[in-house]
This record gives structure tokens, C-alpha cells and sequence, in this order.
């Protein structure tokens, strides 16, 4: 803006000042024009929140370091109301350990001392015994009778069974299998005990056999239908056998069996499942397990 020529000199001054308040005033005026009309705050559209990716499931950190699973890899749960009958009646709980690790031999000795003394630690003034026997040969072919035999002679509150291994390594007829393995189940419950299954064991140079699978998914699917407890070997064992360049080798010994590492584990994934399960509500209503069974996830 061009001062007069002709103003006087004591009036410059204040028209110079006039002029630069009259120039601010019209740059605002024509930047409000220009600028996009403000909505109301209630108006703008909530801000969109990208939730960061999930990670990995951890490792059940209850359980020692070496042998650490994710619950969801290790068990299913399903109500003890046997042994809950026992603790309510603060008398010791009878355990019966069958099968696999339970026959006594070698490395195997020392299993059912590993479980008593992990389930007296997780259940603290809670007297606990274990009884273990072997049960060789294949469920499908007799075993379950001498199982029925073993039970009505100790009569426990609790029966942990390591189930499946010798019916998939002998290539027994699956529905047999089955129908023996729901069989004993559901005559052992007809007596006020509980059970709680435990599936195969992992071993890679199996992972890929179907049969082995599926008599792995059977194994799951009996339990899952009569709603007992079930550690799942095969999954923790093939979780373990991944974190290491030595797979499942520094869990196993020779002849397949599970070295001194891989009973104190087991020792400790059984007892999980047990102490879990212990927590389950009773109701009226059977509740199925927390998962269902299905296939065994392909190696990694």
C-alpha cells in the first residue's frame, strides 16, 4: 500500500502503522476463505487403531525351563471328581501309573517317583501315593482285561494311562483299538475313578506315518468323547524336539523309551494336567474338555 506523496511528515508515521495492520488483516481473512471449513469435534471420525500382531504362545512358565510347552500343545481338561472326593476328604489319593514308563525298567525306574513327588509339590499337604505297573502288548489284543484286573486290586482314585504306542507300532486294527480304548475308559469311570490319558510319543521318524497319526488322533478323540483328561506326548514332545538341533534325541533313550530328561517332563506335564484340572467348576452338566481333538499338526 503506497503512502500519499502529499501527506504531511508528522503523519507518515501513522499511516505506515495503519497500513501494516490494514495488510495483516486482509492475508488472515483471505487465508480463513481459503482454508477447508472446520467440523465439529463430535463429528470426526474415531481415529483407526492397528492392533500390533500377536506373538507366539508362551511356554507354560509353572513348568521347568527344559520342558516348557504351551498349554494349548499340552493338555486337554476335563473335572477329577474322584480325587476332588479324596482332597475334600483329606485322605491320601491313590494314583495308578500304567503303561509306557510305567513298566520299571531302566531310566523307566524312576518315572513313578518323578510323578509323586511333582504332584505332591503342585498339591502341597495333599498326602499322594503312586502306583505304577507295566501293561505290555497292545490294548486292542487283551491288555485292557489285565488293566481292569490291576484296577479292582488297588482300587485308586486316579488311573494316568499312557495309551497307544505299542497298538500303532504293532499296526493293530484301528476301530478295535478304539473300541477297546473307550471301553476300558468308560468301565473305569463306572467305578468312581478318574483317568487321565496320555497320547503316543513323538519321535520324527514317525511324523509322517498315518497310521501312527491317526491312532494319535484317536487317542484324542476317546477323550475328548468321555470327557477325561488328556496329556498330549505327541504335540509337547514334537514342541520340545523343535527347540533343539537334537530333536527328540534328548528326550529319548534306546528301544524308544524316554531317557532321564524326557520321564522328569512327562512327570511334570502329567501333574499339570491333573493340578488344571483340578480347578474345573463342578456342575450339573458334563462339560466336554477345554479342546477338541484333532489331527496332530504336521512337523516343523
Amino acid at each position: 500500500m503506497a503512502l500519499p506523496q502529499t501527506a504531511p511528515p508528522g503523519l507518515r508515521p501513522a499511516l505506515l502503522a495503519a497500513a501494516l495492520l490494514l495488510g495483516a488483516a486482509a492475508a488472515e481473512a483471505q487465508d480463513a476463505a481459503q482454508a477447508p471449513a472446520l467440523q465439529p469435534s463430535a463429528a470426526r471420525p474415531a481415529p483407526t487403531v492397528i492392533s500390533p500382531p500377536t506373538t507366539a504362545e508362551p511356554g507354560d512358565a509353572s513348568l521347568s525351563p527344559e520342558c516348557r510347552v504351551p498349554g494349548s500343545q499340552l493338555y486337554t481338561l476335563a473335572k477329577l471328581r474322584a480325587v476332588k472326593a479324596a482332597l475334600k476328604e483329606k485322605r491320601p489319593v491313590r494314583v495308578l501309573s500304567i503303561g509306557g514308563t510305567s513298566a520299571g525298567l531302566g531310566a523307566s525306574a524312576t518315572y513313578p517317583v518323578k510323578l509323586e513327588t511333582a504332584l505332591e509339590r503342585s498339591l502341597p499337604d495333599v498326602d499322594i501315593e503312586v502306583e505304577a505297573r507295566g501293561l505290555q502288548g497292545e490294548i486292542a489284543s487283551g491288555a485292557a482285561e489285565r488293566l481292569r484286573s490291576m484296577v479292582a486290586e488297588l482300587e485308586p482314585d486316579l488311573v494316568v494311562w499312557q495309551v497307544g504306542t505299542h497298538d500303532a507300532l504293532s499296526r493293530v486294527e484301528l476301530s478295535a483299538f478304539a473300541d477297546a480304548l473307550d471301553d476300558a475308559v468308560r468301565w473305569i469311570k463306572s467305578h468312581d475313578i478318574d483317568v487321565v490319558l496320555v497320547d503316543p510319543q513323538y519321535t520324527a521318524s514317525l511324523a509322517d506315518d498315518a497310521y501312527y497319526n491317526d491312532v494319535v488322533r484317536t487317542v484324542r478323540t476317546v477323550a475328548a468323547r468321555e470327557q477325561v483328561p488328556l496329556v498330549q506326548r505327541y504335540e509337547a514332545m514334537r514342541y520340545l524336539a523343535g527347540r533343539t538341533d537334537k530333536g527328540e534325541g534328548h528326550m529319548l533313550g534306546r528301544q524308544f523309551r524316554l531317557n532321564d530328561l524326557g520321564l522328569r517332563c512327562m512327570a511334570e506335564h502329567v501333574t499339570r494336567a491333573i493340578t488344571l484340572s483340578l480347578l474345573q467348576q463342578d456342575g450339573g452338566a458334563r462339560d466336554a474338555p477345554a479342546q477338541q481333538a484333532e489331527k496332530p499338526a504336521a512337523p516343523r
